[in-house]
């Protein structure tokens, strides 16, 4: 720390502290327009002008490229700063139009305040202002208005140092220099909002907004989002009890003010026309409405014979990674107490045993990042699936000093940042780890890098083809070299929900089902012995006829389950209840649907990859007669005489953290008042699952044909973007990438038809050609719009012509 004194007063600041930050810190707001705390100065406004005493008298300084030193001086109100505060606002003003009223930034515009507070109050510029034709739709949800902007280089900073997407850039000189994309090459950013948010005049509008609201008529609160599986922050903006926007708020710990595209514009489906209102119950082959106790009085008729007869294993239920903590430890307690049966699963076939998940030894925080010496990335692509975490790895790696160490089947949005890319032909990724470990030939090199800590190991399935036993051989040879590891799976709060025991294996709080025992097993009066089927079980039990009723939380298995036909699974089932917010493919098949609320729509808490626990609030009324999925479940278990006394969200939360052990003292009143960024539930190391290392082998066996890399984008065909009509259209479609060796051989070219077959499936695709596969493999993006299902048996073949 040094000392300085900023307009007399004397402060402390950390030694090399930007002079603009020190100020603010310490109570002294210096205006600014280009300054970010998030990225790197540039001096370019001019607006953050101050005074500054030096051996030579005084000079006047940008404060955002002033470091602070021991006994400097600073004013920042003098005479001379004020007026040449006063003279670049008079420069930036001469041609900024003066259409405020019908600007969508204005009442939160930097420009309108600091003119306001520190401009001249006149102008002596009475010329013509400079005109552009505008908007300028430089991308699906971002509009530029060129005559608006100030030249701060923020969007194009942001862009270019944290993005990695540089498609906007300054073009022409002078009065005509503006900001513009590539001629052809659109801002095809999944990051573009954040230039929105962070813009200080009205240069950049998204287009889900625009015109759409004045910032006094809105309601604004905070949340956090359960689109990825880091927990970004939120503050969620409502007026007339509809969401109209998001914007991300900087939660050091996690998002550190930035969203990704599909989370901050991903609000559409909330306020749906095609929302669920009321009970549906099959008749023929359509729905009738019902009211909520003739649909609970069915579902509890179906459910009491197995459950009077001590079947309860008869029941199974999928879903819960996409609610609440609160409505996961309800389908938990549901499923245990009153159902009596282990058959449950947050997860649809694409995730990593949940005992590795919740107990992993070794488990690190995303902020690990900050101080990593080198990161190994063995699992998707961060960008399509975990968009914070490839900024924050993009960060580290580019600004931090961090040696990246990337292992994927193709080409990933970090391989321009890595040291060293292992490309590998899914289903040879064991043999790949043997000859990494031994520093085989040109692996040495990764080898010795690896060994130079302190390492953050991101670890999961690179494609959904790919034996899940790699990555947990993956986390068993990163924890031997005392890494920090960050497990990768799919579905927002998917770690909240395997916390609250909706896996076969686990109770709440990360007991294991063998050998429950304590005050959770006291209070629920006991569990069912020995672990259940897990999703691609239940679907196998299902299609077998073993069960009479399948209960879906929020799940989608017939376009989202991967290992089995989710279509036949339906098909099998005895009987189908749904709790969905829409009529998914999958609700289509129930016999009962029940509408659930969605995210705005109810208060409770969800957990993060690392642990964290944070709260998502209540903002708007969710529609019809929706409720939440514990009050439904709640009710239910009233009506089968065996009650689960929920209440509400408080009361189960206050439950959780008395009955569940790794959420001891996580109480409601604390994550609400005293965890400003919510509190990582510990692990007790006495209770770590041993994360368990398989012999060597091939483990899909001797593949003659070429492999499959199926693998999620960040847009795809989910339930929720497809009510999302500003994200809808962004899904890259159904295709076949093809190696151009592969290609050739075919005698196809991109845009021709190939047939896929895939296990006992087969689909036709078109071609595109992706020089970075690895040779001898094909990918499929996974779950497009008109794409059917398609199988993850590791061979498929691919030839020309119709299927056969």
């Amino acid at each position: 720390m040094v000392g300085l004194t900023i307009d007399g007063v004397e402060v402390e600041a950390p030694a090399g502290e930007l002079l603009i930050k020190a100020a603010e810190d310490n109570g002294t707001h210096i205006p600014r327009f280009c300054w970010h705390p998030r990225m790197n100065p540039v001096g370019m406004c001019r607006m953050c002008l101050v005074e500054i005493e030096t051996p030579r008298g005084r000079i006047i300084v940008p404060s955002c490229m002033q470091p602070v030193n021991e006994g400097m001086v600073a004013y920042t109100e003098s005479a001379p700063a004020k007026k040449a505060q006063e003279g670049v606002l008079e420069f930036l003003l001469a041609n900024h139009p003066l259409d405020c009223p019908v600007c969508d930034k204005g009442g939160e515009c930097p420009l309108q305040d600091q003119t306001m507070s520190y401009g001249p109050g006149e102008s002596r510029f009475v010329e013509e202002k400079r005109h552009f034709a505008k908007p300028v739709p430089i991308s699906d949800l971002v509009l530029l208005d060129r005559e608006r902007c100030i030249l701060c280089a923020r969007c194009t900073r942001f862009s270019d140092e944290i993005s990695g997407d540089p498609l906007i850039e300054f073009q022409g000189r002078s009065g005509h220099t503006q900001v513009l994309t590539f001629p052809d090459e659109p801002f095809n950013s999944y990051f573009s909002g954040n230039t929105v948010q962070i813009c200080p005049v009205g240069a950049l509008t998204a287009v889900p907004y625009r015109f759409r609201a004045r910032p006094w008529d809105l309601t604004i609160g905070e949340s956090t989002g359960t689109l990825h599986t880091e927990g970004a922050g939120l503050s969620v903006h409502v007026s007339q009890n509809r969401v109209l926007r998001f914007l991300g708020l900087d939660i050091g710990a996690t998002n550190q003010g930035w969203l990704s595209d599909k989370e901050r514009f991903g609000f559409e489906f909330i306020a749906s026309p095609e929302r669920l209102r009321t009970p549906l119950i099959k008749e023929g082959d359509g729905f009738r409405e019902a009211g909520w106790g003739e649909a609970l009085d069915l579902v509890a008729e179906r459910l009491r014979p197995a459950i009077t007869a001590g079947n309860g294993e008869s029941v199974a239920a999928l879903g819960g990674a996409r609610g609440t903590n609160e409505d996961a430890y309800a389908l938990s307690k549901f499923m245990r107490v009153t159902v009596g049966s282990n058959h449950l699963d947050a997860r649809l076939g694409d995730g990593l045993p949940a005992r590795l998940l919740t107990g992993l030894a070794g488990r690190g925080r995303i902020d690990d990042l900050e101080t990593a010496r080198t990161i190994l990335l063995w699992g998707p692509d961060l960008k399509e699936t975990h968009p914070i975490l490839y900024l924050r790895v993009r960060r580290a790696a580019q600004e931090l000093g961090a040696t990246l160490v990337v292992v994927h089947p193709r080409r990933t949005g970090l391989d321009d940042r890595a040291a060293h890319k292992l490309t590998y032909r899914p289903g040879e990724g064991s043999q790949l780890l043997d000859r990494l470990k031994a520093g085989a030939g040109e692996l040495g090199a990764v080898r010795e890098v690896l060994d130079q800590g302190p390492l953050v190991a991101l670890v999961g399935r690179p494609g959904l083809a790919e034996d899940p036993r790699l990555a947990e051989s993956v986390a068993a040879f990163a924890r031997s070299l005392d890494a920090s590891l960050l497990p990768l799976v799919h579905r927002g709060n998917t770690f909240g929900a395997l916390d609250m025991g909706v896996a076969p294996d686990l109770l709440p709080g990360r007991l294991p089902v063998e050998g429950a025992a304590g005050r959770l097993f006291d209070t629920w009066g006991g569990a069912p012995p020995g672990p259940g089927l897990d999703a691609v079980g239940i679907a196998a039990a299902c299609s077998a006829g073993e069960v009479d009723v399948l209960i879906l939380c929020g799940a989608d298995p017939a376009r989202d389950l991967v290992g089995f036909d989710g279509s036949a699974a339906l098909s099998g089932a005895g009987f189908v209840v749904a709790m969905d917010l829409f009529l998914t493919d999958s609700s289509r098949r129930a016999d009962v649907v029940l509408p659930a609320l969605g995210f705005g729509e109810k208060k409770g808490t969800v957990t993060n990859l690392e642990g964290r626990v944070q709260m998502v609030n209540r903002l708007v009324p969710g529609p019809g007669q929706a409720r939440a999925d514990w009050s439904i479940l709640d009710d239910l278990a009233d009506r089968l005489g065996r009650p689960l006394n929920l209440g509400s969200e408080q009361d189960i939360a206050e439950e959780i953290a008395r009955l569940a052990p790794a959420y001891a003292g996580i109480t409601w009143d604390h994550l609400e008042w005293d965890a400003q960024e919510g509190e990582v539930a510990p692990i007790d190391p006495a209770d770590q699952p041993f994360v368990h290392e398989p012999r060597h082998q091939d483990l899909n066996g001797r593949l003659d044909g070429h492999t499959l890399h199926l693998a999620r984008t960040l847009y795809d065909d989910g339930v929720l973007l497809r009510h999302c009509p500003s994200l809808a259209p962004l899904a890259p479609g159904a295709s076949a990438y093809l190696t151009p060796a592969h290609a050739a051989s075919l005698a196809v070219a991109e845009g021709d038809e190939v047939v896929v077959r895939a296990g006992d499936r087969s689909v036709r695709l078109p071609v595109r050609i992706d020089p970075s596969l690895a040779e001898g493999s094909v990918y499929i993006p996974f779950n497009q719009p008109g794409l059917d299902a398609v199988g993850n048996a590791l061979g498929v073949s691919v030839t020309a012509g119709e299927p056969s």
